[in-house]
């Protein structure tokens, strides 16, 4: 196997991996401070960190001012509005499960979307492997079961703007953003989004912080390893494929959450979880193994 055969084949894992770690970092986050102050913070750091290792990298900043708007709209899509909404609507008391489900809904919406916009080929296949990747999901968090009762019309419409934000984020980014140097990039989406959370806090909280070693090493945490790592090797694997191929990952979030669950905290993991994970292992396998053509 090349060596870029082998990136190709670990760089996904490896984003699916880091990627399912912040639930377990967003929950304690959300103890200490409300869900804008928290990604506020957070956003603002990881860009501080990413200037600070900027001139020890060989890059180029975007050039033309255009450039600078493409790239701050796919930060407050895909870290202001898909985060933010995520973390407001739980911060609210909507379940994390039923929150899921619709979130889960993303690389079914990003593939329509990917059709639409980018042209890229929507084949039986890819549609039928991101049906069986929305069905596994389902049954996993079925399984382990969702809180419906009691939840607010905003904190469901908090979710249905999360999956909005990073389905169009994600199509945004395939769309206007795969040329500039990466780390720049980045640095720049989160300082958009940073700005922008900022504002929301000012308006919408109180700005509270209960600072805890618990907190700092959550932050740190999210900030290291989601934000400096996952995020950047998401924006990298959408350079480097398809949207639709690429959001379709997001269905191995799930499963790696479950698995991660059962081995750090003995939560239980059933035969008929397990089903859902290999319905999504499947789904996720036939999409990415799909054609890729332009129409």
């Amino acid at each position: 196997m090349s060596k870029t055969s082998l990136i190709g084949l670990l760089a996904p894992l490896l984003f699916v991996l880091l990627w399912s770690t912040g639930f377990i970092g967003a929950k304690y986050g959300l103890i200490a401070a409300e869900p804008f102050t928290f990604l506020t913070i957070r956003h603002g750091i990881a860009a501080f960190l990413l200037l600070c290792l900027i001139p020890f990298v060989r890059f180029t900043w975007p050039k033309r001012p255009i450039d600078y708007l493409h790239i701050s709209v796919v930060g407050i899509l895909m870290h202001s509005i898909y985060l933010g909404g995520v973390f407001a609507a739980i911060y609210r008391g909507v379940d994390s499960g039923l929150s899921a489900i619709i979130v889960g809904l993303q690389p079914l919406l990003t593939v329509i979307f990917s059709t639409l916009w980018l042209g890229e080929r929507i084949t039986v296949i890819k549609l039928i492997g991101t049906f069986l990747g929305f069905a596994g999901i389902t049954v996993i968090i079925v399984e382990r079961g969702i809180g419906i009762e009691g939840v607010s019309l905003l904190g469901l419409t908090l979710c249905a703007i999360a999956l909005l934000g990073i389905s169009i984020g994600t199509i945004y980014q395939k769309k206007f953003c795969t040329s500039f140097d990466l780390l720049p990039s980045v640095c720049l989406q989160y300082i958009a989004s940073a700005l922008f959370l900022l504002i929301l806090s000012m308006f919408f909280e109180y700005q509270d912080i209960f600072w805890s070693t618990r907190f700092i090493l959550a932050l740190t945490w999210l900030v290291g390893v989601l934000s400096l790592g996952a995020v950047v090797l998401l924006m990298w694997l959408i350079r480097m494929g398809e949207a639709g191929k690429v959001a379709s990952l997001f269905y191995l979030v799930p499963p790696a959450v479950a698995v991660e669950a059962w081995l750090l905290f003995d939560e239980r993991l059933s035969l008929i979880a397990i089903g859902g994970m290999l319905l999504c292992v499947i789904g996720v396998a036939m999409v990415i193994n799909s054609p890729t053509a332009e129409r």
